[in-house]
């Protein structure tokens, strides 16, 4: 995989709502970053090091997501 830089203005918007260690679903990272594909960008970031959980549960009948980072990207 071909990770973005961290300097990504994307990846930066991510790592600061992230970095708060809380965790958050799919959609608040969406909201809140302008990111679209989450999924992606939280792969970039585990590539730079990051540890971020993810896990699925069922709301409503439908699946969802949520990201937890437990510890930031390597500074480059």
């Amino acid at each position: 995989m071909h990770a973005g830089p961290l300097t990504s203005p994307r990846l930066r918007r991510l790592v600061k709502l992230l970095s708060d260690g809380k965790e958050r679903s799919t959609r608040d990272l969406v909201r809140k970053t302008g990111v679209m594909a989450v999924g992606t960008c939280i792969s970039e970031l585990r590539a730079h090091g990051a540890e971020i959980d993810c896990s699925a549960r069922f709301i409503n009948g439908q699946r969802r997501f949520f990201y937890r980072m437990t510890k930031g990207p390597k500074e480059e």
